[in-house]
């Protein structure tokens, strides 16, 4: 099950008196889902009861009614809603959620990216416009079955925009090898770690050079890694940056 101390926290944060959803806002939600999966919520209609202390209070009240699968679509749908994209506090709300209660949602299957790796990594490229925007299109193709060679090109990239603003260099990926060495080692890297990053993107550079060539030559099976490899690449450069 999904804690109540959680749910308390995911209506304290989605129907925040400022920032959160409106007392009707949350009242239509509510009534939408518990319509689809058949759940009588206590609720259902604003004004809300004089009784209730505030509209978080009716937000968390009707969570409780569902399921723990139903709980975790509702919150995750919530926090994606547009007057969320830049709100903090719901972003860092969705990824505590599919960390650590994603096996009542899609995140819990084998055959996803991990999904918490992808909030995660959205987050970090917040700063960097350029990348996150080709990473999104990347996103968006994986979740289509765009298996593509521009999909594969486009998180190559992704990373390359990346640490050429890091780096403060116009290099390709494959020209880049040097340049992240001396990062790595000016930031007080073990040299093994050193070695095995840059021989890391030099694998996924002539890896990415050879697939996106040709369409018929992109493995699906093989895109997931890759895709989180990225992920991986993105965010330990921006950490230690």
């Amino acid at each position: 099950m999904i804690p109540i101390a959680f749910i308390n926290h995911a209506a304290d944060i989605l129907g925040a008196t400022a920032s959160g959803l409106s007392g009707s806002n949350i009242a239509a939600h509510c009534v939408s889902y518990a319509i689809e999966f058949n759940v009588d919520i206590p609720y259902p209609n604003y004004p809300f009861p004089k009784e209730l202390p505030n509209k978080r209070t009716a937000l968390r009240d009707n969570l409780k009614a569902f399921s723990p699968e139903q709980q975790f679509k509702i919150i995750k749908d919530l926090c994606e809603l547009a007057q969320f994209r830049e709100n903090k506090d719901v972003r860092d709300l969705k990824i505590k959620l599919i960390t650590r209660y994603g096996h009542f949602g899609s995140a819990g299957q084998s055959e996803d990216i991990n999904e918490a790796l992808i909030e995660e990594t959205k987050h970090w490229l917040s700063d960097y416009p350029e990348s996150l925007k080709l990473y999104q299109e990347a996103l968006t193709k994986f979740e289509s079955k765009l298996f593509q060679r521009n999909l594969l090109d486009d998180l190559r990239l992704s990373l390359e925009k990346l640490l050429q603003e890091i780096l403060g260099n116009n290099k390709s990926l494959e020209n880049q090898l040097s340049e992240i060495g001396g990062f790595i080692k000016e930031r007080k890297g073990s040299k093994e770690l050193n070695n095995m990053f840059v021989k890391l993107i030099d694998y996924y550079s002539k890896y990415n050079n050879t697939y996106v060539k040709h369409d018929d030559a992109v493995i699906e099976n093989e895109i997931e890694i890759i895709f989180e490899m990225t992920c991986s690449f993105m965010k330990f450069v921006i950490r230690i940056k």
